[in-house]
């Protein structure tokens, strides 16, 4: 079988090194890390080994869109660079132009980061470096102290601002420096106060330069221009996706997870997944909207279908119905709501379970198909509401991620995004969906770090590193 492509020639076009799709490494080197097992596949080692050794040093300024509203200390997303063309012909993003890459082994300035400008959340990953000498100690300005200082001494800033300390990740080693990763997230709508916040610190004068992936790496281009003088470079959102799941499967044995149990959601468990060899993979992005690639290497993949009906979809009709304000208030709602008093199931229609098409009774037949009954809308609560909702969406990016892997006959569906987050219920929701319509033959599987990979795709892959 011939495995599709996103194109026949796949160029980061950062002077550092080109990849071609059927020039794939194919002999094994040895971990370059410490960190990395010598048990790990073949396939990552030679890649790192292919790709990573050759690149020079660059520095690390991915943007998404600034810290939470209150950041004391913005990240300064260095690199006085232009931006990355990586897009084939195909591809429907905008061109990006090229970066310029520090010639000899010079190393931009820190601070190093990564960001994914999403449609509802902003995610940044932070590389806080442990190996600093004393010559960078009395080099280092007070600004970038500072910028360590408040980014690691604190697990909130602001009103929306949150550092998952949970999924920090330690010991990594990116450019040869050893450190730290940190992941901060913050809602998109306070960008104008992230931007006031860097005029305020006076970060155009470490960084002319921000590095962003998402749809608001273009939204929010003229604004970054206009506030804080400084230019947009962005990177394809796809790539920089794929990229950070495999660097983050790379360092970190207990990534991947998925659900013992799956179709008794109340005593279904978390169990790891060996992920060691991932290709090929059903990947299926929820954010605001939903993306479905299927991805056969590193830079092997095509994007084959979508819905607009996500994360955002669930929170919009959530606030609608419920009168909520926020997703985690969603979240919490729906945990404590029961969706068969709002939906219509099987057994409402037929009695009982529908034998002859193997449908059992509770399975739902029409969602929210029993609201138009007066009696039933008045006594339903807002939990029921909001549990329906979930409980819509997630049957309906089960069911397209499910018919997309038989499609392309691919056993393994691998969910992330945000829509994830603090969501252990839509989690299970979506594992019982994939083992129950594919009579146990289809695993949902699951990622620590959720919502974070553009960003960190979008830190390695401005970084050389991959």
């Amino acid at each position: 079988m011939k495995v599709p492509t996103r194109n026949s020639k796949y160029s980061f076009n950062l002077k550092i090194f080109k990849l071609h799709n059927d020039k794939k490494p194919t002999s094994p080197s040895p971990p370059t890390s410490p960190v990395i097992s010598a048990k790990r596949s073949s396939w990552r080692a030679s890649w790192r080994s292919a790709l990573g050794s050759k690149s020079k040093s660059i520095a690390t300024a991915s943007d998404s869109s600034g810290d939470p509203i209150d950041l004391e200390a913005e990240p300064a997303y260095f690199e006085r660079s232009r931006c990355h063309s990586h897009c084939s012909s195909s591809c429907t993003e905008p061109p990006f132009p090229a970066i310029q890459i520090p010639q000899g082994d010079e190393l931009m300035s820190m601070p190093w980061f990564g960001m994914d400008i999403g449609g509802t959340l902003t995610k940044l990953v932070y590389f806080e470096p442990k190996d600093i000498t004393p010559d960078e100690q009395d080099r280092e300005a007070g600004i970038l102290r500072n910028i360590r200082r408040y980014l690691t001494k604190n697990s909130a800033y602001g009103k929306t601002g949150h550092r998952d300390t949970h999924l920090q990740m330690d010991n990594v080693e990116i450019r040869k420096r050893r450190g730290s990763l940190h992941f901060i997230r913050f809602q998109t709508t306070d960008m104008g106060n992230f931007l006031s916040l860097a005029k305020q610190k006076g970060m155009a004068e470490l960084v002319t330069t921000v590095c962003a992936t998402g749809g608001g790496a273009f939204k929010f281009e003229q604004d970054f221009r206009d506030q804080v003088n400084m230019k947009l470079a962005k990177f394809d959102e796809l790539d920089t996706l794929i990229k950070g799941i495999l660097f983050a499967d790379l360092h970190n044995r207990t990534e991947c997870y998925y659900y013992e149990n799956a179709r008794d959601i109340l005593k279904s468990e978390k169990k790891q997944f060996n992920f060691s060899q991932p290709f090929p993979f059903i990947l299926v992005n929820v954010g605001s909207g939903v993306s479905i690639l299927a991805v056969y290497g590193p830079d092997n993949y095509k994007r084959i279908s979508g819905t607009s009906l996500g994360g955002g979809t669930f929170l919009g009709l959530c606030c609608l119905l419920t009168g909520c304000t926020s997703f985690e208030e969603a979240i919490q709602l729906a945990t404590k709501g029961d969706n068969r008093k709002v939906d219509k199931l099987v057994k409402d229609i037929y009695g009982g379970d529908y034998n002859r098409f193997g449908l059992p009774g509770d399975l739902v037949a029409s969602s929210f198909g029993q609201m138009h009954l007066n009696d039933k809308r008045v006594s339903v609560s807002r939990e029921d509401l909001a549990n329906a909702t979930l409980v819509t969406i997630t049957n309906n990016i089960g069911s397209i991620a499910r018919m997309c892997a038989l499609n392309e006959k691919i056993d393994r569906v691998v969910f992330v995004g945000n829509f994830l987050r603090v969501n252990p219920i839509s989690m299970k929701l979506l594992a019982y969906a994939m083992e129950f319509w594919s009579n146990g033959t289809m695993k949902g599987l699951f990622l620590e770090h959720e919502g974070y990979f553009g960003a960190l795709g979008c830190l390695l892959q401005f970084n050389g590193e991959l």
